[in-house]
């Protein structure tokens, strides 16, 4: 059950970039090469929510981030990314409680290659919407815990460095705005949003 949800929600945003692809890349100048795929190391950083009840603090984490994108002129490109960690979130309610969990993010968004770009040195901005799944491991079991989606706000910028025509490398920082999870257990409930921050860097490779 937990495979087939998470595989349904990956199609979904797959599809929607695809079909985002096909409904305007007719209105622009093809461009060459236009597809890029991506995969990056991360970083993830989550703001601390420790003087709410129950507070919630989660541990900092590594983790990767992949990609594929379509490019439809100079300056604009549709993305989706799926991404993976496991961390801890720590919340302080009767008494101290975590649970470990495997985090993954699956986002779709579009791409503003910025005018100041310089040859071989290519800065975007990004924006759009996703989900975070937790999912809770065997470790720091909490009676009643399940999977958790969480519906995602996306933000971020970086830069292609270009080594040659289809190779490069990319620097990266996300932020995603999402409410802390409390895996369906009524006493970690915060009702609260929090803030990751997810710093990265990787390869790309157009074609």
């Amino acid at each position: 059950m937990r495979k087939s949800v998470l595989k349904n929600t990956l199609l979904a945003v797959a599809a929607g970039v695809i079909g985002l692809g096909i409904t305007v890349s007719s209105a622009f100048a093809q461009v060459e090469q236009p597809s890029r795929i991506s995969i990056q190391g991360t970083g993830l950083f989550t703001r601390s929510l420790a003087n709410e009840t129950p507070s919630h603090e989660a541990s900092k984490s590594g983790g990767f981030l992949v990609g594929y994108s379509y490019q439809f002129n100079s300056w604009l490109e549709a993305q989706g990314n799926y991404g993976y960690s496991r961390n801890t979130q720590n919340y302080n309610a009767l008494a101290p409680t975590s649970v470990q969990a495997d985090f993954h993010e699956l986002t779709g968004t579009l791409v503003a290659h910025l005018p100041f770009a310089r040859k071989g040195f290519e800065p975007y901005a990004l924006g759009g919407a996703g989900t975070v799944i937790f999912d809770p491991t065997e470790k720091f079991v909490v009676i009643g815990s399940d999977r958790q989606a969480r519906g995602a706000f996306v933000y971020g910028g970086g830069a292609n460095f270009r080594i040659t025509h289809a190779f490069g490398v990319r620097g990266e920082y996300r932020g995603l705005i999402y409410k802390v999870p409390d895996f369906g257990v009524s006493a970690l409930n915060l009702d609260k949003f929090t803030h990751l921050a997810q710093p990265s860097a990787g390869l790309y490779f157009r074609f």
